[in-house]
């Protein structure tokens, strides 16, 4: 894990109008729910805020205090203005340090440019950015972590079962498919006149997959739109 990502959060009592009022003047209102409490409504200085959320973001554990007493939360969801993608209101989702917690965490290629594939003119094409794993919250990573510097051909590629977990993470389905390819290796030609036959562009590579009959799912939330989603309590935000 990287650094601790650690927020202090006042006690909300505006709501309702009251708390767009709140947001002119540079504050976010929140909500803090989970097992055992009553949801609690809360707020922070914009920077302070958007700070929290860029460094945790949905994988990460934000460490917060809300009147002295700290809880371990994951941010469950983020409204945004659909104009300006500033943050209108977070959900932040209570969880126990000794539970395991599931978390979306991205893919990083490791060896970028290196590989001989690449070397010798080919192109490394990553078709999975993210999966969904559990551990505990002090043991999620803000990343998962492989290697391309073995691809040397088109006949190569990675998949899941090329990943080493950290110690403590699994994967949260746990009829996981490591057959999953998650990089693949093209020829430039092949996959320029791929992209031309699908009508897309040359850096599609979920059009490329599909040529391969490669399943992609994608799961990044658009600019302006909410970025979670599965917190059902957020119908109690202001």
């Amino acid at each position: 894990m990287g650094d601790k990502v650690n927020l202090k959060l006042d006690v909300r009592t505006e709501q309702g109008k009251k708390a767009a009022k709140l947001r002119k003047q540079g504050t976010v209102p929140g909500i803090v729910y989970g097992h055992g409490f009553e949801p609690i409504m809360v707020q922070a200085e914009y920077n302070v805020m958007e700070k929290a959320v860029r460094e945790a973001g949905r994988h990460a554990p934000v460490y917060a205090t809300i009147d002295g007493k700290k809880k371990i939360t994951m941010i469950k969801d983020i409204d945004r203005d659909p104009a300006k993608s500033r943050i209108r209101h977070v959900s932040f989702h209570a969880v126990k340090a000794n539970e395991a917690v599931h978390a979306d965490v991205p893919i990083h290629l490791t060896g970028e440019g290196e590989s001989p594939a690449e070397k010798a003119g080919l192109v490394v094409l990553q078709a999975v950015e993210e999966i969904e794993i559990k551990a505990k919250p002090s043991d999620l990573p803000d990343a998962l972590e492989v290697s391309i510097l073995g691809l040397e051909t088109t006949e190569d590629k990675l998949t899941l079962a090329d990943i080493t977990l950290p110690s403590g993470v699994e994967y949260a389905d746990v009829d996981q498919n490591f057959g999953l390819t998650i990089v693949n290796v093209y020829e430039p030609a092949a996959l320029q006149a791929a992209n031309d036959a699908a009508g897309g562009d040359a850096e599609d590579e979920s059009e490329v997959a599909s040529e391969h009959g490669e399943a992609e799912e994608s799961g990044e939330a658009e600019e302006g739109e909410s970025e979670g989603g599965e917190a059902k309590e957020d119908s109690k935000k202001e």
